[in-house]
């Protein structure tokens, strides 16, 4: 379940008749436990509470239901019961009924209500179902009530009108949703003057059957769109006088309106009734946008990105520097004086903007700032001299263009109410202005420079309805003259695979003559090249969140050097951090932020401490992989240069499936025919190696064939490999291989010792997974293998360093390491080693091999679960990583920082090397 479905299931059970006995499993199902699961507690098997009235699910909550006025003696129970701390709950909840009470566990955040309200506070439960939860959600939960309400009526609406789902009126239909909202939050934050005046007069005016209800809205909108003096004239109907003219293009155009069922006139109704003062834009704009996007609506309520993520791009970006400014300045009013003036002049702009959660932060931020220096120099309710057409967006969608719009009209009505008061807020609200300065269309085909209007660009506007400009190429007149610009956002990534034909195409075009080899990039790189051509043309500056991506692997070499060569540099950065959303599976993405400018010093580098504290690190230069190290870019090598062994993929079976056999084929083959045991060995890939389990094969040298041809199990099997092979008409390879269908493509087997790599594996084992195997085993094409290699080489790859080198230089599968022995194992810098170093290195790999063997049958993802590693273990490996750390610089090394800043260290001054020689 999504954070809407949540909201209205536990808003359903409020609505309800209290019910002692069914109350506790109503509450787990409305955070989306399933039927079994509710099943099993009633019946006690799961349930083991020890408090009267008591429900408990383990790692979840314990609830109980108490007799009138015990609810805080109930509360202090469940808290000190043992099973509580048994059961690792995360959260106690006693309700009589009348008073409800409840407590995070961890943080020892409460919340207590009447009974009748506690839906309110249904953010405050999230995590029940997965979900990560941030402040503004806990503490607010009124933007996804009322995304959940308008959800509820565009989808009756739709049901009932489907020619407005057409694609053709789509935008009619998320036009006519913008101005609802609109109206909604006029009619309860003063703006219409009169209290709930739109909902009321719907009510009142339109019949109880909902048969003309399309009629009064149309004509409530068509009366906001005529000035005062001109309404006798246009025949405005006497109870539509009452709403003001709001102008701004926002109710221009057609006022027609889909149809009402009674349903959906109920929907409305509901919709008016919630307190629209608790709108918070940042939020609303975010979880909004999938209310209109059919293909979105499945993720609803999950777009919201926190306001602490947002400030990782901003604050860096500029805002730390206008924050310095006002320190420095003081009380001095000159100093005041010039920093508001250059405030006021700064554009951000984002081109890739969705609902504007970008520009409304910076917005408000910029207005906090400003609303400090009016304090400071006792000029208290000025008027902003922040105007909003200097927070400019792009935008694909034309629904969230709108609300995007939307968002920052109703963020600078709530600012001027906070720092000049309702009064003076009211008086200046409206009409709206008529300038738009949310554009909607393609970000990588629209010229910024000339969109943006710096550098005495010209500049003109082609659109009837400011809130539906059009695809091709807009202008805006707007003369800020000596204003700075930020570029910020949250650009679509789409890897490779994810493209459409279209989106490859718009990648083409951005890198034409450049010869880059857009292939290889994800969608994201298109912005980094838009931001740099515009830094070419006008100053500005520049920070976008990005998937980590674009910083590893091949796609480093290909992108970066055509941005550093253009004395261009990284700024700031944030490496790799989950940039999350309100989704209860896999709730991030892995990103980077990535900031751009001019060369300059004082770069800044954001890290994490052992606490999951923000570190930040001034730094001579940011390389493309977000190392403090110089501007290299690692390449693949085909071969190692110094004496490790080689790596390489294993055998790949290339339509030999029928030599593959799974353990229980394995088996029952070995019984049937005794003798074809020679001919069969076990078959590791990545999985059977991680979890211990391998598969096996049929596994025959040329000089063996004839006698294994004497089994019928086996030439059967040869016959049906040689025949996949044959169908393989256009393929030369699998023509050739057909003469030898006994085999396997490869025929690589080690003679004493082997050790396999698995190519995928979790970022969240704290080791890469390398391992030991019999030297019969055979290594299948989803691993790699070290054939005969010493175990030095196993110290090696299982140590810290090797993964932070394989973190950050390789490609990653989604947020899994993915190991490349071109890129990662033969790139890996390593300072000549000594006998005696060898030597130590294979004790401690030896260490390691024990320890595992102590843990027998634990699984390889058993072993290195960060949570579950056995200390013996993790002693080994730190152990291993002493050994080897000395090697390099004499100690360990404090962090990963530091180890990757002298492993980019050690590979420039190999590389360097080389080429001189």
């Amino acid at each position: 379940m999504n954070a809407v479905e949540i909201e209205e299931a536990i808003s359903l059970l409020a609505e309800q008749d209290f019910d002692p006995t069914e109350f506790p499993y109503a509450f787990l199902e409305a955070f989306g436990n399933k039927p079994t699961t509710i099943k099993r507690l009633r019946a006690g098997n799961n349930n083991k509470s020890d408090v009267e009235g008591g429900v408990l699910q383990h790692s979840n909550i314990h609830i109980a239901v108490c007799s009138e006025g015990k609810v805080l003696e109930t509360i202090k129970e469940l808290k000190q019961s043992s099973v509580t701390t048994k059961a690792k709950a995360k959260f106690v909840l006693a309700t009589d009924g009348n008073e409800f009470e409840a407590e995070d566990l961890n943080s020892g955040e409460t919340v207590v209500c009447a009974y009748s309200t506690f839906h309110n506070h249904f953010g405050f439960f999230l995590p029940l179902a997965g979900i990560s939860t941030v402040k503004e959600i806990r503490e607010n939960a009124f933007d996804i009530k009322a995304t959940s309400r308008l959800n509820k009526l565009y989808i009756e609406l739709l049901r009932h009108n489907p020619e407005w789902a057409r694609a053709d009126r789509r935008q009619g239909m998320n036009h006519f949703l913008a101005r609802l909202i609109f109206c909604f939050f006029a009619e309860d934050t003063g703006i219409f003057n009169n209290d709930d005046l739109f909902t009321d007069t719907v009510k009142q005016m339109s019949t109880s059957d909902s048969s003309d209800t399309h009629e009064i809205i149309g004509e409530i909108f068509r009366a906001m769109d005529i000035r005062q003096e001109d309404r006798s004239e246009k025949n405005v109907k006497n109870w539509a006088n009452k709403f003001p003219y709001v102008n701004g293009h926002l109710f221009s155009g057609s006022t027609e309106t889909p149809k009402f069922t009674k349903i959906a006139r109920s929907y409305l109704l509901h919709v008016g009734s919630l307190d629209w003062k608790k709108i918070n834009p940042d939020i609303f704009g975010s979880m909004i946008q999938a209310v209109a996007d059919e293909e979105e609506r499945g993720a609803l309520g999950m777009h919201y990105t926190s306001v602490p993520n947002i400030l990782k791009v901003l604050n860096p970006l500029f805002l730390d520097d206008l924050r310095t400014q006002l320190e420095q300045a003081g009380d001095n009013p000159r100093k005041l004086l010039n920093l508001r003036k250059r405030i006021s002049r700064i554009r951000v702009f984002d081109p890739a903007c969705g609902s504007g959660n970008f520009l409304v932060i910076a917005y408000k931020q910029l207005r906090e700032i400003e609303n400090e220096i009016n304090i400071r120099r006792g000029e208290f309710n000025r008027t902003t001299e922040i105007p909003l057409t200097n927070f400019r967006g792009i935008e694909l969608r034309d629904f969230s263009a709108e609300v995007a719009r939307l968002a920052l009209i109703i963020a600078e009505y709530q600012c001027d109410v906070i720092y000049r008061g309702q009064k003076l807020a009211l008086a200046e609200f409206l009409p709206l202005d008529a300038q738009n300065w949310i554009i909607r269309g393609n970000a990588l085909r629209l010229d910024w420079v000339n969109l943006m209007g710096v550098g005495g660009a010209g500049v003109k506007l082609y659109a009837d309805d400011l809130f539906s400009t059009p695809l091709d190429q807009t202008q805006m007149d707007f003369n800020n003259e000596s204003g700075e610009t930020f570029i910020c956002g949250n650009p679509p990534y789409l890897g490779r695979k994810y493209q459409s034909d279209l989106q490859k195409d718009e990648l083409k075009r951005v890198f034409a003559d450049r010869g880059v080899r857009t292939l290889l990039l994800d969608y994201v790189s298109g912005w980094f090249i838009k931001a740099v051509d515009f830094i070419l043309r006008a100053e500005a500056s520049v920070a976008f969140v990005s998937t980590n991506s674009i910083c590893q692997g091949i796609q480093v070499s290909t992108l970066w050097p055509e941005i550093f060569k253009h004395d261009i540099s990284i700024s700031f950065a944030f490496p790799s951090f989950k940039w999350s959303n309100l989704a209860s599976y896999n709730a991030g993405v892995t990103v980077s932020i990535i900031g751009l400018a001019k060369r300059k010093s004082n770069r800044m580098l954001f890290t994490s401490d052992d606490n999951g504290e923000t570190v930040v690190k001034k730094v001579d230069n940011i390389n493309a992989y977000l190392v403090a190290s110089e501007n290299v870019f690692v390449t693949p090598r085909s071969k190692v240069t110094d004496n490790r062994t080689a790596m390489q993929f294993g055998n790949h079976p290339y339509y030999a499936n029928q030599l593959m056999l799974t353990s229980t084929e394995a088996r029952k083959l070995s019984e049937r025919t005794p003798e074809v045991q020679e001919f069969i060995r076990p078959l590791y890939g990545s999985r059977e190696f991680i979890t211990c389990n391998p598969r096996y094969c049929i596994w025959i040298k040329e000089s063996q064939l004839d006698d294994a041809m004497l089994h019928t199990d086996i030439s059967d099997r040869i016959n049906k490999v040689e025949a996949v092979r044959k169908e393989k008409k256009k393929d030369i390879q699998a023509q050739k291989l057909s003469l030898t269908p006994y085999r396997f493509r490869d025929q690589y087997e080690a003679t004493k010792q082997l050790l396999v790599v698995p190519i995928v594996s979790s970022e969240n084992r704290p080791y890469l997974p390398v391992g030991v195997i019999k030297s019969n085993a055979i290594v299948h094409n989803k691993a790699f293998a070290l054939y005969d290699a010493p175990l030095w080489n196993m110290a090696l790859i299982a140590s810290r360093l090797h993964w932070v080198w394989i973190g950050t230089v390789c490609v990653r599968m989604r947020t899994d390491f993915s190991y490349s022995n071109t890129l990662g194992w033969n790139t890996f810098p390593v300072p000549p080693l000594t006998e005696k170093n060898k030597q130590d290195l294979i004790t401690c790999a030896e260490e390691i091999l024990i320890a595992r063997e102590r843990h027998f049958p634990a699984t390889i993802a058993e072993l290195y679960d960060p949570e579950k590693m056995p200390e013996d273990l993790r002693q080994a490996h730190e152990r291993n990583d002493e050994v080897l750390e000395r090697i390099y610089i004499g100690r360990r090394f404090k962090n990963d920082t530091e180890r990757l800043e002298k492993l980019f260290d050690f590979y420039t001054k190999m590389t360097t090397k080389e080429k001189s020689s």
